[in-house]
């Protein structure tokens, strides 16, 4: 599967498997400063390319989106309606024999990001398992916080048991599309969507910083 993956985050949820309650404001709302201005920035993108090069992982560099086209990389939904940014990057994700597993962008204002999207594509959950916890982790102890184990109100002792206990809910639901949340980690939502595709599995991660 050697394909660039650009794929809207526009995801019917069949099933839901949730651990802790999203609070959400009004999707109306304008993104804020003070919001901008905190967290992960775009230069987080280095350490995640420095922390997946010791898997064997490749993560290009990022490619500025800026036009029309910038929903189908950077929109995420509150209460069931698009926010979009005003800036983008991408970045395609390689494994070791050159094959693509999918992209990270990460988009919000021109100077600060309010969110990460890793977008993974695999045959099956079962393939390249231990890649896919890989890039989750690195992507969430980067942009998020390297704290995970310290905070017990998650209810799992790591992201691996996290994604884990996902993919077994989607197993357990038929396969249907699920996602999970977790909450106020490091003042930021994480939410992980598995959607079936025709020959294959999608799993979303989307980190936005609270709004």
């Amino acid at each position: 599967m050697n394909k660039l993956i650009v794929i809207p985050i526009i995801l019917g949820i069949a099933a839901v498997l949730s651990y802790s309650m999203l609070v959400s404001d009004d999707p109306s709302e304008s993104l804020t400063t003070p919001i901008y201005d905190s967290g992960f920035t775009y230069y987080d993108i280095e350490a995640i390319q420095t922390s997946l090069k010791e898997h064997d992982i490749f993560v290009s560099s990022p490619t500025a989106i800026t036009d029309h086209t910038i929903g189908q990389y950077c929109t995420f939904f509150e209460k069931g309606l698009p926010r979009n940014v005003e800036y983008c990057t991408t970045t395609a994700v390689l494994d070791s024999n050159g094959n693509t597993l999918g992209n990270i962008n990460i988009g919000g204002s021109i100077s600060s990001p309010i969110l990460a999207i890793a977008n993974l594509e695999t045959d099956t959950l079962e393939s390249d398992k231990e890649t896919t916890y890989a890039i989750f982790e690195a992507v969430i102890q980067t942009l998020v916080c390297d704290c995970w184990e310290e905070e017990e109100s998650i209810g799992f002792e790591t992201i691996s048991e996290w994604v884990d206990t996902v993919h077994t809910f989607y197993y357990d639901s038929d396969e249907r599309n699920i996602k999970s949340k977790i909450n106020n980690l490091a003042d930021t939502k994480i939410l992980l969507e598995i959607t079936s595709k025709d020959n294959s599995v999608l799993q979303t991660l989307i980190i936005t910083k609270h709004v």
